[in-house]
């Protein structure tokens, strides 16, 4: 099935070769040039992804990131024209899944978008005992995207299901960045230790906003485990 790719930018030329670039690779794309635009198409269009730039007129990507959240988990691939640490970190925090920086090359972002879409693919084929994870009051259900705590829903990114279903599945191994990497971003991205860092703080406070203190816990000078979610 052909996937929609909603892609908001102010600059008529990354529209063009954004679009351009999907379209070659197979994708059905909309556009939008600034926040209150893409909010409407997004309502209308219902991609299954957004190439979100970050500095946009009036409201920025990180409100329309925001406001999309309240409603959605569909994955948001950051652009920027500012290569600033600070900005990757505040848009992985409110829920992006992928950021990357101005000029760019299309294939990297086709690269970049395949890999979100492939994470948030429901595998064809799962075994029966894959289709439900427990560990203490966390529920996972991958086949249906279905993440819960203590029966309270949690919405997550797709990065974010995919780093905590590695947690659960290895239970209470201590995994380190790089094998968080390989099972969150199969397909061997960039990845940097911050942006880890990052995801699995915005994980925490998820846990932490339903009343779980003990959800991943650091093991200094290794990596990160999952506690006991009780």
């Amino acid at each position: 099935m052909t996937k929609k790719i909603l892609i908001v930018d102010d600059d008529p030329h990354i529209l063009e070769v954004t679009k351009f670039a999907l379209e070659k690779a197979d994708m059905e794309t909309a556009s939008a040039v600034d926040g209150a635009e893409a909010l409407e198409v997004f309502d209308s269009f219902k991609p299954d992804l957004v190439v979100l730039d970050i500095n946009l007129p009036e409201m920025d990507g990180l409100e329309v990131c925001k406001e999309i959240r309240k409603t959605s988990t569909v994955p948001v691939l950051f652009l920027s024209s500012r290569d600033e640490e600070i900005d990757r970190i505040i848009g992985l925090e409110i829920g992006g899944d992928d950021y990357v920086t101005k000029p760019f090359s299309p294939r990297e972002l086709v690269a970049r978008v395949n890999v979100i879409l492939r994470r948030t693919k429901p595998a064809p084929e799962i075994d029966e005992d894959d289709i439900i994870h427990t560990h203490g009051k966390l529920l996972l259900e991958p086949v249906k995207h279905l993440a819960e705590w203590d029966g309270k829903a949690m919405t997550l990114t797709a990065t974010e299901y995919a780093i905590l279903t590695c947690f659960v599945r290895y239970n209470h191994r201590v995994l380190n960045r790089d094998m968080i990497v390989s099972h969150a971003y199969p397909d061997n991205i960039h990845v940097s230790d911050r942006t880890i860092d990052s995801h699995i703080r915005h994980i925490r406070g998820k846990f932490s906003a339903l009343g779980c203190g003990d959800s991943i816990e650091t093991v200094h000078g290794v990596g990160y485990r999952i506690g006991d979610c009780q």
